[in-house]
C-alpha cells in the first residue's frame, strides 16, 4: 500500500538512515568524490572567478532566453534539422513515439539524459513495442535492476562492485569474474550489439549553443558519440534552460562542469552536434530532431524571485555536499532530480504533492557553497516553504499549530501561560504512556528516539533566578 509522496519519503528515509551498509557505500563514494574535486579546483587559477563567470553566462542566457532559443532553432533548421517545442511531458513523449513508429524503429539506444527521465519517455516507447537501451554504464545497470537513477551524475552510486557482478551474472551471458575490467567488458559486449542495430539514438544536451546552433554533450564512456552518430535518426531531448549564448562560453562551462561533477579537468568526450550528416561527412544521422521541453520552466522563468534555479548545469555537486542526501539516498526523494536542487525544482515541475521536499534540508548552506553557478539553494528552499504555506498545502493540524504559536508569541503573558500549560500537558502524557503516540506533540521525534526531558521551569524563570543571584 503506497501513501502520499510525503509519506513515502518519510518511510524510505527511516529505512535508509537505518541501513548502515547503504550509508557506508554512499559515504565512501562521496569522500572519494570530494578528494577528486579538491584536486580539480586546484587546477584553476581562480575557481571563484570561474564560478562568477558561469553565473553571468547563465543569467544572460535566461534574460534573453526567447532570442537565444530562436537563434539556435534557425541554425538547426538551416542545416536540415528539425526542432519541436514541447510545452509539457506528454507532447514531448508523443512526438518521439510518433516519429519512431512512423520510421519503423524497433530499437533505440539512449545516451544519458535526465530530461528523458523527467518526462518518463522509456515506458511510452516500450509500450509501443520499441526496445530501449540505456547505454551509459550506470544507467544500464539501474535499467537492468528496473529502478530509476540514484544520482544525477552517478546513477548507480548506491551499488558495490560485487552487487553489480551478481546482477550481471543473472542478466548477461558469460559473466564469471567480478573485477572491474571484466564487468565493463561484459556490458560493452551487450551494448555494442544494440549500438549497431538501433535505428534511433536519443541523447540529452548539457548545453544548447545559440550562436553556433549546436548541442554540447559531455560524456566519459564514448557511448554518447555512438548513440548520436551510428543510428540513422538522432533525437535530442533537452530543457529550454540549457541554452548558452556563445560557443566561447563552453571554454569555462565545460571544465567547470567536469570539475564540479567528477573532479576531472574536462570530460573524456566533449561533443558538438548541429544537424544531420552533411554532404562529404563520413558519419552522422540522416535525420536530426531537437525536442525543446518546457514542462513548467517558463512559469519558473516568469518568477523573478526564483528563476535562478534554472541556472543549474546538473553537475550533482549539491547532492554530494548535502548531509540529508548522504543519509536518505537518492531514491528516497521519489523524483527525477534528487538532493537540494531536486527539492527546489520538483515542486515547480510536479506540483504541490512534492512540496514536502523543500523541508528535506537542514538549511546548512553547504549546497550553495559548492554550486558552480552560485544558485542560492537554501534561500529557494525557504521560498518554496513560504509558497507552500501561502497555498494552504500544509496539514490542517500543522497550520492550526503555527497560528496558535504565532498568537501566543505576540504577547509575553500568553507566551508564559502557554509554555506552562505545554510543559504540564507533556509530563502528563508521558506519565500515562502516550510517548510516540498521535497525542504526543513531539511524536515525530519520540517515535524513533527517547522522548525529550520536560524542564521543570521555563528559560525565563531560570534566567530570573540566575540573574537574581548576581
Amino acid at each position: 500500500m503506497h501513501g502520499t509522496a510525503a509519506q513515502e519519503f518519510l518511510r524510505h528515509s527511516v529505512e535508509k538512515t537505518s541501513d548502515l551498509e547503504h550509508r557506508r557505500i554512499i559515504r565512501w563514494n562521496i569522500d572519494n568524490y570530494d578528494t577528486a574535486v579538491g584536486r580539480g579546483k586546484s587546477r584553476f587559477a581562480d575557481w571563484e572567478a570561474a564560478r562568477d563567470r558561469c553565473q553571468q553566462i547563465k543569467r544572460e542566457a535566461l534574460a534573453h532566453l526567447d532570442e537565444y532559443l530562436l537563434q539556435f532553432e534557425k541554425q538547426v533548421i538551416d542545416r536540415g534539422g528539425k526542432v519541436f517545442w514541447a510545452s509539457n511531458s506528454e507532447e514531448a513523449r508523443e512526438y518521439i513515439r510518433d516519429l519512431a513508429v512512423a520510421r519503423g524503429v524497433k530499437r533505440i539506444v539512449k545516451s544519458k539524459s535526465m530530461v528523458t527521465e523527467e518526462i518518463h519517455l522509456s515506458p511510452v516507447l516500450e509500450k509501443a513495442g520499441i526496445e530501449v537501451w540505456e547505454t551509459d554504464l550506470g544507467e544500464y545497470i539501474v535499467q537492468l535492476r528496473n529502478e530509476p537513477p540514484y544520482h544525477i551524475v552517478t546513477p548507480a552510486m548506491h551499488l558495490t562492485r560485487l552487487q553489480i557482478a551478481e546482477l550481471f551474472r543473472a542478466k548477461l551471458p558469460d559473466v564469471t569474474a567480478d573485477d572491474h575490467q571484466s564487468l565493463v567488458a561484459a556490458a560493452r559486449r551487450a551494448l555494442r550489439k544494440a549500438f549497431f542495430s538501433a535505428e534511433m539514438g536519443i541523447s540529452g544536451a548539457n548545453f544548447i549553443v545559440a550562436d553556433a546552433g549546436m548541442i554540447a554533450i559531455s560524456t566519459n564512456e564514448g557511448n554518447g558519440r555512438l548513440c548520436t552518430s551510428v543510428p540513422r535518426i538522432h533525437v535530442v531531448v533537452t530543457g529550454i534552460e540549457k541554452v548558452v549564448p556563445r560557443l566561447q562560453d563552453l571554454a569555462v562551462l565545460w571544465p567547470v562542469l567536469a570539475t564540479a561533477g567528477t573532479g576531472q579537468p574536462i570530460t573524456t568526450y566533449s561533443t558538438l552536434i548541429g544537424g544531420p550528416r552533411q554532404p562529404g561527412e563520413a558519419d552522422g544521422p540522416d535525420e536530426f530532431h531537437v525536442v525543446l521541453v518546457d514542462n513548467g520552466r517558463s512559469e519558473l522563468l516568469a518568477d523573478a524571485e526564483q528563476r535562478e534555479v534554472l541556472h543549474c548545469i546538473r553537475c550533482g555537486a549539491c547532492l554530494n555536499a548535502c548531509p540529508v542526501f548522504r543519509h536518505v539516498g537518492g531514491h528516497t526523494y521519489g523524483a527525477t532530480y534528487q538532493g537540494p536542487i531536486g527539492s527546489v525544482l520538483t515542486p515547480h515541475l510536479r506540483g504541490p504533492e512534492f512540496s514536502h521536499l523543500s523541508y528535506a534540508s537542514s538549511l546548512c548552506g553547504a549546497c550553495a557553497e559548492v554550486c558552480p553557478v552560485r544558485i542560492n539553494l537554501p534561500h529557494h528552499l525557504l521560498e518554496n516553504r513560504r509558497n507552500s504555506v501561502r497555498a494552504g498545502d500544509e496539514p490542517v493540524k500543522e497550520s492550526l499549530g503555527f497560528k496558535l504559536w504565532r498568537w501566543a508569541m505576540q504577547d509575553a503573558t500568553r507566551y508564559r501561560i502557554f509554555g506552562a500549560l505545554a510543559r504540564t500537558a507533556a509530563r502528563a502524557l508521558y506519565s500515562m504512556g502516550y510517548e510516540g503516540s498521535s497525542f504526543d506533540p513531539a511524536a515525530a521525534w519520540s517515535a524513533y528516539h527517547a522522548a525529550p526531558e520536560i524542564p521543570k521551569q521555563s528559560f525565563r524563570q531560570w534566567w530570573e533566578r540566575q540573574d537574581g543571584k548576581r
